[in-house]
């Protein structure tokens, strides 16, 4: 049988159609690289080049506030938050050439709760990535239209709490090579001016509110924190790891499996359902986050039904998976291999009795 024949085989046991079948098919293929989860690595890598940059920004934050450090190097910063402002002659001069007029004001970008953004650089197993943090949620909303929708207003769904930027031209990086090297030169290799970076909000993770979980409000706060940037950093080492960073179910299974185990300690079915609103299967709750995950074009609802029993019996798998481990995943190395561990298979195996041992063959592998 091959790989795609076992693929189908386990979307029939779950009742999909042939019709069905080949919709989840199409839907579940993914970008990991999977040569990579058997190659011995040494984690954390090393830093990419653009971390160098924002360590000189994450000081200058330290005395004068993160919006004064950022307003001076990102050049968004400097424009609202304003239907048709990306069509403008200055946005564009800005946002394609850094041409940024000197007298612009620094408090363009309109920021509800200025002095509640931070930022740091964070520890990940594929190296330091910077991260900006939002106490206020319509600041985090205004961050993200401004640094990912070209400062155009878009609204942010309640249960998205983080984003990551990525291939982010970065001005500021621009201007201190051209004094080096020519423009052309410059542009030919884009980790010379291209960032990565996070976002976050403060408020409880997936919109989940602490009673649903039966937690005191500070400490889901506090754990929803932990489980949103470390979500957030699993992408980051599948992107440099494995090649491929999406908005996909898989993905985001692998990245809130990692999130709650680092938070709390060992992983919890109940919270990924809940995240997800599977809490009342075979009731779906449409706010939750699986509505995010349906795919393009999106599911038919007979697939998406087959979709939500599997991540149902993908928790229960992810479960036994986390029993199963041994070590410390708070450590890079080992928090490295569980994430290759999980990669190495595919949504098909997560929904099936056989994940935990194929991973855990290749958490070992992987280990050695």
């Amino acid at each position: 049988m091959t790989r795609d024949e076992e693929r189908a085989r386990v979307w029939r046991s779950l009742g999909a159609t042939p019709q069905e079948t080949d919709e989840l098919l199409s839907y579940a293929e993914d970008g990991f690289d999977r040569s990579v989860t058997r190659e011995p690595q040494t984690f954390p890598l090393e830093d990419e080049p653009f971390v160098a940059a924002w360590a000189e920004y994450v000081a200058d934050s330290i005395g004068q506030g993160a919006v004064p450090a950022l307003a001076k190097r990102l050049v968004q910063f400097g424009f609202p938050v304003a239907a048709g402002i990306s069509e403008t002659d200055s946005y564009r001069a800005a946002t394609r050439r850094g041409a940024v007029d000197g007298q612009r004001a620094m408090t363009a970008l309109a920021l509800r709760d200025p002095a509640g953004i931070r930022m740091f650089l964070h520890q990940t197993a594929a190296g330091r990535i910077p991260v900006i943090v939002a106490r206020h949620r319509g600041d985090f909303e205004t961050l993200v239209c401004a640094l990912t929708r070209r400062n155009e207003p878009v609204p942010v769904a309640p249960s998205i709490g983080a984003c990551m930027v990525a291939g982010y031209n970065n001005w500021d990086r621009v201007a201190r090579l051209r004094h080096h090297m020519n423009f052309t030169e410059l542009l030919a290799d884009k980790s010379r001016y291209q960032d990565r970076f996070i976002l976050l909000s403060e408020g409880p993770y997936s919109a989940t509110p602490a009673g649903a979980l039966g937690l005191e409000p500070t400490s889901w706060l506090a754990l929803s924190g932990i489980i949103r940037l470390e979500h957030e950093c699993t992408h980051y080492f599948t992107r440099r790891v494995l090649g491929s960073m999406n908005n996909r179910l898989f993905d985001e299974l692998i990245a809130d499996y990692m999130g709650i185990v680092l938070a709390t300690g060992r992983f919890r079915a109940d919270w990924l359902l809940r995240f997800m609103g599977l809490e009342g299967f075979p009731a779906y709750r449409e706010e939750g986050r699986l509505a995010h995950y349906r795919g393009t074009p999106p599911l038919s609802s007979g697939a998406f039904r087959i979709l939500q029993r599997a991540v149902v019996q993908g928790a229960s798998n992810l479960e036994r998976f986390d029993a199963a481990m041994d070590g410390d995943v708070s450590l890079t190395g080992e928090g490295a291999h569980r994430i290759l561990a999980l990669a190495h298979g595919t949504l098909e195996d997560l929904a099936s009795g056989l994940f935990h041992l194929e991973a855990g063959l290749c958490m070992r592998t992987a280990a050695v």
